[in-house]
């Protein structure tokens, strides 16, 4: 294959992909029907949708923390079927960074130990560089000055830029990001976002945000929404009418 032909292959390939769990009366709840979505490095992809409708399932199917239970997901170039739970663990380390609402910092840990934190189980360069590659991440989302400082006395939007850093610190080829301005004001969560979407073109990485905030999904170069399991392809006007529609 060409270096384009490359460029234009698909990091994650999703195709027919379901997710059903079993109830305890023996019915089955199908979370996920039929999803085909593709996402491309230097992508910027938002899925938006109400509660329940399987965001969930989706980005932990994406982030290699569940498995289809039928359909076909290649990633990076592997089937993700034949890849055993410690490979897929591995493969999770080292090619995704995960930006959570709420942030999920070590409480009684600096910003730079939060940092820090998957470096820990990187490669022995990793290991003993952590220090030196944490204070450069810090750097980069302004936070160096801040880098002894504990969660709680930090902002939200401070928070947030400390979690952007360690989903990062590996520099990982996607970047799942689940209601990254939930927790935030609205203007903090511009400059949050406006933060991320500089760092992920910067990196080459893939973004994909799942969101429910119009301002946000806006940002995306490529928008879908997922209503009841079904994932579908929407233009702008298309994605305004769905997050009106869902109430965001």
């Amino acid at each position: 294959m060409n270096a384009s032909g490359a460029a234009e292959e698909a990091f994650v390939d999703l195709r027919d992909v379901t997710r059903t769990v079993l109830l305890p009366d023996d019915q089955e709840l199908h979370i996920l029907r039929g999803v085909d979505l593709q996402v491309r490095i230097g992508d910027h992809t938002a899925i938006v949708g109400r509660s329940g409708c399987g965001k969930s399932t989706l980005l932990n199917i994406l982030g290699l923390l569940d498995v289809p239970t039928s359909g076909t997901m290649i990633f990076d170039g592997t089937p993700v079927g034949k890849l055993r739970n410690n490979t897929r663990a591995k493969v999770r380390g080292a090619s995704i960074g995960f930006i959570f609402q709420q942030f999920n910092l070590l409480p009684g840990r600096t910003a730079l130990e939060n940092v820090v934190t998957p470096l820990m189980y990187g490669s022995r360069k990793e290991f003993w560089g952590r220090n030196a590659i944490g204070m450069e991440m810090l750097e980069r989302v302004g936070l160096g000055a801040r880098a002894g400082t504990q969660p709680h006395m930090l902002s939200g939007g401070e928070q947030q830029r400390v979690a952007i850093a360690r989903a990062l610190v590996r520099r990982p080829r996607l970047i799942l990001a689940d209601e990254p301005t939930g927790a935030l004001d609205v203007e903090t969560g511009q400059a949050v976002m406006d933060l991320l979407d500089t760092i992920a073109t910067e990196s080459g990485a893939a973004l994909v945000t799942i969101t429910h905030d119009l301002n946000v999904a806006a940002r995306a170069r490529t928008r879908y929404r997922l209503d009841a399991g079904v994932l579908s392809p929407t233009d702008t006007v298309a994605t305004s009418a769905a997050l009106v529609a869902v109430g965001a």
